[in-house]
């Protein structure tokens, strides 16, 4: 099988390893700098940006001669809250429809659910119903694959990504003031994401939409507290002054269609 990946970073370059064991691989990246250690892997490379006006980069033979893409993009609207993201992805779509892709992964964010203050529990069957403007992209995006009739598509919303060199308690270490303390955690590690890409692959699992979250919801000060302690690092503060807000993420789907199991505990 001939597989895409478009976006070859922290998640998308180990996911395109390991698909290249079996499968033919191209991925692609934004600098000619990252292009080698691509080729070094088995993977086909090619230097790709995607802006909303069109592409830089031969897109055309990207997606040439593939069956499956999978979209692994950030979305840039934390640096970049006017970034048009659900442009880009229409643009890639244009692409999409005329090449031969009969498939497609995306990989989307558990921040599509709002975070309230009961601690809702999502499965995929709640409506994704953020309101913060990156959120609202995202969601759109999602739908516009999930409806394009030229190809059929599979939506991942990963929990928070931690791995190797990864780890959000680096960033709270030093911080103080960390608002919502009770709020639960909803993390997910690096292997488990590349597995469940390749179990949806594998078995065909498309027209779905998955989360995909450890189950371990332990509150935000007690788990980065605890794992700061085991990093040795210094102890994030929390505010206790505010109403803690957030959300619980059940990855429903990916027992009862994958019938997947976690292998790594956050």
């Amino acid at each position: 099988m001939n597989i895409s990946i478009l976006g070859t970073g922290w998640l998308g370059l180990p996911l395109a390893k390991k698909l290249a064991e079996k499968h033919t691989v191209k991925g692609s990246v934004t600098s000619r700098e990252k292009m080698q250690q691509l080729r070094d892997a088995g993977i086909t490379p090619y230097q790709i940006k995607i802006f909303t006006e069109g592409v830089q980069g031969d897109l055309t033979s990207f997606l040439a001669h593939s069956e499956i893409l999978i979209i692994d993009i950030p979305p840039g609207l934390r640096s970049d809250p006017e970034a048009d993201f659900v442009g880009k992805i229409g643009r890639i779509m244009d692409y999409i429809e005329k090449s031969p892709i009969e498939k497609v992964i995306f990989v989307s964010s558990t921040s599509v659910y709002k975070d309230e203050e009961g601690f809702p529990e999502y499965t995929e069957e709640n409506e994704a119903n953020s309101t913060i403007e990156a959120a609202k992209q995202i969601i759109s995006s999602e739908k516009m694959l999930l409806n394009n009739e030229h190809f059929q598509t599979a939506v991942i919303r990963f929990g928070g990504l931690i791995g190797p060199g990864r780890h959000p308690v680096k960033y709270l270490a030093n911080k103080t003031g960390i608002k919502n303390p009770k709020a639960p955690v909803n993390l997910i590690q690096q292997k488990d994401c590349i597995e469940i890409i390749y179990q949806i692959i594998k078995k065909e699992a498309w027209n779905k939409v998955f989360n995909a979250a450890y189950p371990d919801h332990t509150t935000k000060e007690a788990y980065y507290t605890k794992t700061a302690k085991e990093m040795n690092l210094n102890l994030p503060e929390f505010d206790q002054n505010g109403v803690s807000k957030g959300k619980k993420i059940s990855s429903m789907n990916l027992k009862e269609v994958l019938g997947y199991e976690f292998e790594e505990a956050i």
